[in-house]
């Protein structure tokens, strides 16, 4: 009997780019938030950044940036027209999510169907593509705020913008740190984002 495809190509391929689009964007956006800093306290080292000085670092991010956007409308544009965004996602409830939460926070979560997501999945999916959705709006407030003036304002103006950037940012570095966990918790995933199966 042929295997069957959990993960069709189309999906294993978005998310590799999504993940270097991600490491290189946050990496040049250390770079560049180090030149200006918005928390006095946060500074991060060159070792973890790209670009070298501000001006190296905003080509780099302005390049991913846009393999960043593109790779995500076709990821969310495909979820949608397929089905999967629909079938895999949703529904989740609260209760379920609570009862996945502790047995998460337990270490008794079953991972033994990987072709289902528990709410715990379902959950921290939906938020990451919220997540990528507010960090590009943000990050258009503070690229381009004069031509985005309702972006802007809806981000509470620049400074604001910068604040839900970063925040936006650091919510995406949390989930692909566990993320990272989770694949080395479960090394079957690592195989079915790579074979499909």
């Amino acid at each position: 009997m042929r295997p069957v495809t959990i993960q069709p190509a189309w999906l294993r391929i978005t998310h590799w780019i999504n993940a270097i689009a991600v490491v290189l964007m946050v990496m040049s956006g250390w770079q560049v938030y180090d030149a200006s800093p918005i928390f006095r306290a946060v500074h991060f080292p060159p070792a973890i950044t790209l670009g070298r000085w501000l001006g190296g670092a905003l080509l780099w991010h302005f390049a991913i940036m846009w393999v960043l956007i593109a790779n995500f409308i076709v990821y969310l544009g495909l979820n949608l027209a397929s089905g999967r965004l629909r079938r895999k996602l949703l529904p989740i409830s609260f209760k379920s999510l609570a009862v996945d939460l502790v047995a998460a926070l337990r270490g008794r979560l079953g991972h033994d169907d990987l072709a289902h997501y528990n709410a715990v999945q379902k959950f921290a999916y939906l938020v990451v593509i919220a997540d990528i959705m507010l960090v590009i709006l943000s990050g258009l407030a503070v690229w381009k705020s004069v031509q985005f003036p309702l972006i802007r304002t809806l981000m509470g103006g620049y400074d604001n913008a910068r604040i839900v950037h970063f925040c936006a940012m650091s919510v995406l570095v949390a989930f692909f740190v566990v993320h990272v966990v989770m694949v080395a918790l479960v090394p079957r995933s690592l195989l079915l984002m790579i074979r499909g199966r």
